[in-house]
Protein backbone atom coordinates (compact mmCIF):
# COMPACT_ATOMS: atom_id res chain seq x y z
CA UNK A 1 0.00 0.00 0.00
CA UNK A 2 0.92 3.57 -0.59
CA UNK A 3 -0.20 6.19 1.08
CA UNK A 4 -0.03 10.23 -0.44
CA UNK A 5 1.56 12.24 2.45
CA UNK A 6 1.38 15.34 0.50
CA UNK A 7 -2.91 15.10 0.44
CA UNK A 8 -5.20 15.89 3.18
CA UNK A 9 -8.01 14.84 1.20
CA UNK A 10 -6.40 11.47 0.74
CA UNK A 11 -5.16 11.16 4.04
CA UNK A 12 -9.04 11.91 5.14
CA UNK A 13 -9.98 9.28 2.39
CA UNK A 14 -7.91 6.83 4.04
CA UNK A 15 -8.78 7.64 7.33
CA UNK A 16 -12.41 7.27 6.72
CA UNK A 17 -12.21 3.80 4.72
CA UNK A 18 -9.94 2.43 7.92
CA UNK A 19 -13.19 3.62 10.10
CA UNK A 20 -10.24 6.29 12.12
CA UNK A 21 -10.86 9.61 12.83
CA UNK A 22 -8.05 12.33 14.54
CA UNK A 23 -8.53 12.56 18.45
CA UNK A 24 -8.64 16.19 18.72
CA UNK A 25 -6.97 14.66 22.91
CA UNK A 26 -4.22 13.25 21.31
CA UNK A 27 -3.38 16.18 19.30
CA UNK A 28 -2.61 14.84 15.78
CA UNK A 29 -2.30 17.55 12.55
CA UNK A 30 -0.59 15.58 9.90
CA UNK A 31 2.14 17.73 8.42
CA UNK A 32 1.56 17.83 4.40
CA UNK A 33 4.00 20.03 3.26
CA UNK A 34 6.64 17.67 1.91
CA UNK A 35 9.28 20.69 1.46
CA UNK A 36 8.72 21.22 5.46
CA UNK A 37 9.15 17.40 5.65
CA UNK A 38 12.66 17.57 3.80
CA UNK A 39 13.30 20.27 5.57
CA UNK A 40 13.22 18.96 8.86
CA UNK A 41 14.92 15.89 8.23
CA UNK A 42 17.60 17.98 6.80
CA UNK A 43 18.00 19.35 9.92
CA UNK A 44 18.29 16.45 11.91
CA UNK A 45 21.04 14.88 9.46
CA UNK A 46 20.39 11.38 10.66
CA UNK A 47 21.63 8.59 7.85
CA UNK A 48 22.70 5.71 7.47
CA UNK A 49 22.64 3.16 10.25
CA UNK A 50 21.46 6.08 12.91
CA UNK A 51 19.19 5.44 15.45
CA UNK A 52 16.70 7.75 15.95
CA UNK A 53 13.68 8.07 18.18
CA UNK A 54 10.16 9.24 16.75
CA UNK A 55 7.87 10.68 18.78
CA UNK A 56 4.12 10.94 17.50
CA UNK A 57 4.59 8.82 14.38
CA UNK A 58 1.01 9.38 13.36
CA UNK A 59 0.16 7.57 9.88
CA UNK A 60 4.52 7.34 9.06
CA UNK A 61 4.94 10.55 6.66
CA UNK A 62 8.41 11.64 8.74
CA UNK A 63 8.81 7.55 9.49
CA UNK A 64 9.10 7.18 5.64
CA UNK A 65 11.55 9.91 5.60
CA UNK A 66 14.14 8.63 8.16
CA UNK A 67 13.86 5.08 6.83
CA UNK A 68 14.28 6.36 3.14
CA UNK A 69 17.14 8.35 4.38
CA UNK A 70 18.95 4.94 5.77
CA UNK A 71 17.87 5.32 9.65
CA UNK A 72 16.95 3.31 12.21
CA UNK A 73 13.71 4.00 14.04
CA UNK A 74 12.24 3.52 16.87
CA UNK A 75 8.54 5.62 17.09
CA UNK A 76 6.26 6.09 19.64
CA UNK A 77 2.57 5.99 18.91
CA UNK A 78 -0.47 6.53 21.26
CA UNK A 79 -3.41 6.04 18.95
CA UNK A 80 -3.85 2.00 18.61
CA UNK A 81 -5.90 2.71 15.24
CA UNK A 82 -2.62 4.47 14.02
CA UNK A 83 -0.24 1.89 14.85
CA UNK A 84 -2.09 -0.94 13.49
CA UNK A 85 -1.91 1.00 9.55
CA UNK A 86 1.79 1.56 10.77
CA UNK A 87 2.06 -1.82 11.14
CA UNK A 88 0.30 -3.08 7.50
CA UNK A 89 2.75 0.13 6.17
CA UNK A 90 5.95 -1.09 7.15
CA UNK A 91 5.85 -4.51 7.79
CA UNK A 92 8.42 -5.43 5.54
CA UNK A 93 11.19 -2.86 6.88
CA UNK A 94 12.82 -4.34 10.08
CA UNK A 95 14.47 -0.92 10.39
CA UNK A 96 11.51 0.10 12.75
CA UNK A 97 10.18 -0.38 16.18
CA UNK A 98 6.86 0.36 16.81
CA UNK A 99 6.64 1.56 20.26
CA UNK A 100 2.40 1.84 21.07
CA UNK A 101 1.11 3.61 23.98
CA UNK A 102 1.46 7.09 25.70
CA UNK A 103 5.44 7.92 25.49
CA UNK A 104 5.79 9.53 28.41
CA UNK A 105 4.84 6.33 30.02
CA UNK A 106 6.98 3.73 27.96
CA UNK A 107 10.22 5.71 26.81
CA UNK A 108 12.15 4.73 29.88
CA UNK A 109 11.96 1.01 28.97
CA UNK A 110 13.96 1.99 25.49
CA UNK A 111 17.22 2.10 25.38
CA UNK A 112 18.82 5.50 24.37
CA UNK A 113 19.11 6.80 20.39
CA UNK A 114 21.68 9.81 19.96
CA UNK A 115 18.76 11.64 17.42
CA UNK A 116 15.25 12.75 18.47
CA UNK A 117 12.72 14.00 16.20
CA UNK A 118 8.84 14.51 16.87
CA UNK A 119 6.01 16.61 15.74
CA UNK A 120 5.35 16.46 19.65
CA UNK A 121 1.95 17.01 20.84
CA UNK A 122 1.39 20.90 21.80
CA UNK A 123 -0.38 19.10 25.31
CA UNK A 124 3.11 17.49 25.98
CA UNK A 125 5.27 18.72 24.22
CA UNK A 126 7.88 21.09 26.95
CA UNK A 127 6.99 18.54 29.75
CA UNK A 128 8.11 15.57 27.68
CA UNK A 129 11.34 17.80 26.25
CA UNK A 130 12.12 19.09 30.33
CA UNK A 131 11.44 14.63 31.34
CA UNK A 132 14.13 14.08 29.06
CA UNK A 133 16.89 16.48 30.14
CA UNK A 134 16.00 16.33 34.22
CA UNK A 135 16.32 12.58 33.57
CA UNK A 136 19.48 13.03 31.98
CA UNK A 137 17.97 11.00 28.59
CA UNK A 138 20.06 13.07 25.87
CA UNK A 139 20.27 13.11 22.62
CA UNK A 140 22.72 14.45 20.13
CA UNK A 141 20.60 16.29 17.82
CA UNK A 142 17.16 16.83 18.37
CA UNK A 143 14.51 18.36 15.97
CA UNK A 144 11.09 19.24 17.13
CA UNK A 145 7.83 20.90 15.88
CA UNK A 146 6.39 22.30 18.85
CA UNK A 147 3.60 25.31 19.82
CA UNK A 148 5.23 28.71 18.51
CA UNK A 149 4.53 29.67 22.64
CA UNK A 150 6.87 26.62 23.25
CA UNK A 151 9.48 27.74 20.95
CA UNK A 152 9.64 30.63 22.10
CA UNK A 153 10.25 29.92 25.64
CA UNK A 154 13.14 27.92 24.42
CA UNK A 155 15.11 30.02 22.78
CA UNK A 156 14.20 32.70 25.07
CA UNK A 157 17.16 34.74 26.37
CA UNK A 158 17.36 36.21 30.19
CA UNK A 159 15.20 39.38 30.43
CA UNK A 160 12.68 38.79 27.45
CA UNK A 161 9.02 38.29 28.11
CA UNK A 162 9.05 34.48 27.00
CA UNK A 163 12.16 33.42 29.69
CA UNK A 164 11.36 31.18 31.87
CA UNK A 165 12.42 27.59 34.42
CA UNK A 166 12.29 25.85 30.89
CA UNK A 167 14.09 28.32 28.78
CA UNK A 168 16.72 27.54 31.68
CA UNK A 169 16.65 23.68 31.67
CA UNK A 170 17.03 23.40 27.40
CA UNK A 171 19.84 25.59 27.87
CA UNK A 172 21.38 23.65 30.67
CA UNK A 173 22.08 20.93 27.79
CA UNK A 174 21.22 22.19 24.60
CA UNK A 175 22.29 25.08 21.85
CA UNK A 176 18.65 26.08 20.86
CA UNK A 177 18.09 27.35 17.22
CA UNK A 178 14.60 27.83 16.02
CA UNK A 179 14.27 26.82 12.51
CA UNK A 180 11.27 27.77 10.96
CA UNK A 181 7.29 28.74 11.36
CA UNK A 182 5.29 26.19 9.94
CA UNK A 183 2.25 27.60 8.47
CA UNK A 184 -1.50 26.26 9.51
CA UNK A 185 -1.83 25.03 6.10
CA UNK A 186 0.73 22.92 6.25
CA UNK A 187 -0.92 20.52 8.30
CA UNK A 188 -4.12 18.64 8.20
CA UNK A 189 -5.98 19.21 9.60
CA UNK A 190 -5.48 22.94 10.40
CA UNK A 191 -4.22 23.61 13.94
CA UNK A 192 -5.52 26.52 15.55
CA UNK A 193 -1.99 27.38 16.97
CA UNK A 194 0.87 28.27 15.07
CA UNK A 195 3.90 25.47 15.10
CA UNK A 196 7.82 25.63 14.54
CA UNK A 197 10.75 23.87 14.10
CA UNK A 198 13.22 24.30 17.11
CA UNK A 199 16.97 22.40 16.23
CA UNK A 200 18.43 21.47 19.84
CA UNK A 201 22.06 20.22 19.44
CA UNK A 202 23.95 19.20 22.51
CA UNK A 203 26.37 21.57 24.04
CA UNK A 204 26.95 19.63 27.53
CA UNK A 205 27.66 15.85 27.78
CA UNK A 206 28.63 15.44 31.33
CA UNK A 207 26.75 13.41 33.54
CA UNK A 208 26.21 15.30 36.19
CA UNK A 209 27.20 19.03 35.24
CA UNK A 210 25.17 20.77 37.92
CA UNK A 211 24.89 20.37 41.85
CA UNK A 212 21.63 18.31 43.10
CA UNK A 213 19.67 21.37 43.87
CA UNK A 214 20.09 23.51 40.74
CA UNK A 215 16.84 22.34 38.70
CA UNK A 216 14.50 22.40 41.59
CA UNK A 217 16.11 25.56 42.80
CA UNK A 218 15.51 27.05 39.25
CA UNK A 219 12.29 25.94 38.72
CA UNK A 220 11.07 27.59 42.54
CA UNK A 221 12.64 30.74 41.54
CA UNK A 222 10.54 30.87 38.34
CA UNK A 223 7.49 30.07 40.00
CA UNK A 224 7.75 33.44 41.91
CA UNK A 225 9.66 35.36 38.92
CA UNK A 226 8.14 38.80 40.25
CA UNK A 227 10.00 38.74 43.54
CA UNK A 228 13.46 39.74 44.48
CA UNK A 229 15.78 36.49 44.00
CA UNK A 230 15.81 37.25 47.79
CA UNK A 231 12.69 36.51 48.67
CA UNK A 232 12.35 33.75 46.19
CA UNK A 233 15.15 31.98 47.63
CA UNK A 234 13.53 32.53 51.05
CA UNK A 235 10.80 30.88 50.28
CA UNK A 236 12.96 27.98 48.36
CA UNK A 237 14.76 27.23 51.52
CA UNK A 238 11.81 27.15 54.12
CA UNK A 239 11.81 23.59 55.79
CA UNK A 240 14.66 22.45 53.56
CA UNK A 241 17.73 20.95 55.48
CA UNK A 242 20.56 23.18 55.59
CA UNK A 243 24.24 22.24 57.03
CA UNK A 244 22.11 18.99 58.77
CA UNK A 245 19.06 21.33 60.26
CA UNK A 246 15.88 22.15 58.85
CA UNK A 247 14.76 25.74 57.80
CA UNK A 248 12.04 26.41 60.60
CA UNK A 249 11.59 30.03 60.56
CA UNK A 250 11.53 33.03 57.96
CA UNK A 251 14.37 34.26 60.28
CA UNK A 252 16.54 31.54 59.24
CA UNK A 253 15.31 31.39 55.82
CA UNK A 254 16.16 34.73 55.05
CA UNK A 255 19.83 34.39 56.63
CA UNK A 256 20.76 31.61 54.86
CA UNK A 257 19.02 33.64 51.43
CA UNK A 258 21.63 36.29 52.33
CA UNK A 259 24.13 33.96 52.62
CA UNK A 260 23.85 31.73 49.09
CA UNK A 261 23.74 34.87 48.00
CA UNK A 262 26.96 36.99 48.85
CA UNK A 263 28.80 33.67 47.94
CA UNK A 264 27.42 33.82 44.36
CA UNK A 265 28.07 37.57 44.08
CA UNK A 266 24.30 38.09 43.00
CA UNK A 267 22.25 40.77 44.36
CA UNK A 268 19.53 40.57 46.61
CA UNK A 269 16.88 42.75 44.35
CA UNK A 270 17.69 41.06 41.14
CA UNK A 271 15.15 38.85 39.59
CA UNK A 272 15.18 35.27 38.33
CA UNK A 273 13.98 36.55 35.19
CA UNK A 274 16.88 38.25 34.55
CA UNK A 275 19.67 35.94 35.59
CA UNK A 276 21.47 33.89 33.05
CA UNK A 277 22.23 30.15 33.84
CA UNK A 278 26.12 31.09 34.89
CA UNK A 279 24.29 32.82 37.54
CA UNK A 280 21.45 30.24 38.17
CA UNK A 281 25.04 27.52 38.08
CA UNK A 282 26.40 29.79 40.35
CA UNK A 283 23.51 29.91 42.72
CA UNK A 284 22.87 26.16 43.12
CA UNK A 285 26.65 25.81 43.60
CA UNK A 286 26.50 28.15 46.69
CA UNK A 287 23.48 27.14 48.16
CA UNK A 288 25.09 23.32 47.86
CA UNK A 289 28.31 25.27 49.78
CA UNK A 290 26.06 26.63 52.18
CA UNK A 291 24.91 22.29 53.28
CA UNK A 292 21.56 23.11 50.98
CA UNK A 293 20.60 19.26 49.64
CA UNK A 294 18.93 18.52 46.38
CA UNK A 295 15.88 16.89 46.25
CA UNK A 296 17.21 13.86 45.93
CA UNK A 297 19.80 14.07 49.10
CA UNK A 298 16.84 15.80 50.89
CA UNK A 299 14.51 12.29 50.21
CA UNK A 300 17.00 10.33 51.51
CA UNK A 301 17.58 12.48 54.39
CA UNK A 302 14.21 12.31 55.59
CA UNK A 303 13.46 8.91 54.84
CA UNK A 304 16.62 7.87 57.23
CA UNK A 305 15.15 10.46 60.05
CA UNK A 306 11.77 8.83 59.89
CA UNK A 307 13.56 5.41 60.58
CA UNK A 308 15.13 6.17 63.55
CA UNK A 309 12.12 7.73 65.06
CA UNK A 310 10.42 3.98 64.12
Amino acid sequence: MTVNYNSGKDLKALLDERGLGMRKKYGQNFLINEAVRNALLDALGAGTGDEVWEIGSGLGAMTRGLLDRGARVTAFEIDPGFTCLMEELFRDDDRLILVKGDVQKTWRERPPAPFLFGNLPYNIGAALLAGFIEEKRLFRRVVVMVQKETALRMAALPGGPCYSSFSVLCRSRYKVTPLMTIKGASFYPVPKVQSRGVLMELSVEEKDPYPGIFYPLVRSLFSVRRKTIKNGLQIFLFSRIIKGKPVRSTDEAGGAAREILHLAGIRENERAENLGLAAFVSLAGAAQACGCMGDAALKGSLEKSNDCRQ
